[in-house]
This record gives C-alpha cells, structure tokens and sequence, in this order.
C-alpha cells in the first residue's frame, strides 16, 4: 500500500507515464495544453461579448435575438473543419454566446 501524498507522486505517477522521459515529455505537452486551453477561454469570451453586441443592435432594430441561418452557416464551417464532432462544439459555443433557443 502506498503512503504517498498527491504532492509527493512521482512525475511517471502523475502522468501515467512508464518512463522519466516520457513524463517530462507528457509534462510539458500538458503545460502547452493548459496554455492553450487559457487562450481559448479568452476567445470564447471574446466572442460572447461580440455575439452580445450583435444582439443587442438586431434586437434594438426591431430584428430577432437570434439569426438561425447564420448559426446554420457557422454549424456548417466548424464541421468542414473539424468533422463530425465539430458540430456539438458549435452548438456549445453557440449555446454559450446567446443562450438556449
């Protein structure tokens, strides 16, 4: 039975990895998703903000919150891109800009 703390785990325990150099490598590719993953929650807050002001001048002009063939279009170049699963990230992201339809 180990006694080890989680501080105390060894970088092959923490990272599932068998060897030292395949931790340092897992390591540091982590440190570049976590890097990543910060800059795409500053994007999608970014765009909330720009989907925000959009709505807000439709709404104002008498137009509807929500431009269901925009939304078709960007469903449409996330899953070209990204393929299948591309399509429930938009929808998430669409979700996350302007609230359930």
């Amino acid at each position: 039975m180990s006694t080890s703390t989680p501080a105390a785990r060894t970088a092959t325990e923490a990272t599932g990895a068998r060897t030292d150099e395949a931790a340092s490598l897992i390591g540091d590719a982590r440190t570049r998703i976590d890097a990543l993953d910060d800059r795409i929650i500053g994007l999608v807050q970014e765009r909330m903000a720009v989907s925000a002001v959009i709505q807000e001048a439709r709404i104002t002009s008498g137009g509807r919150r929500v431009n269901l063939s925009r939304e078709t279009e960007i469903l449409g170049r996330f899953r070209d891109a990204l393929g299948k699963p591309g399509t429930p990230l938009a929808m998430t992201l669409l979700e996350l800009c302007r609230g359930r339809v």
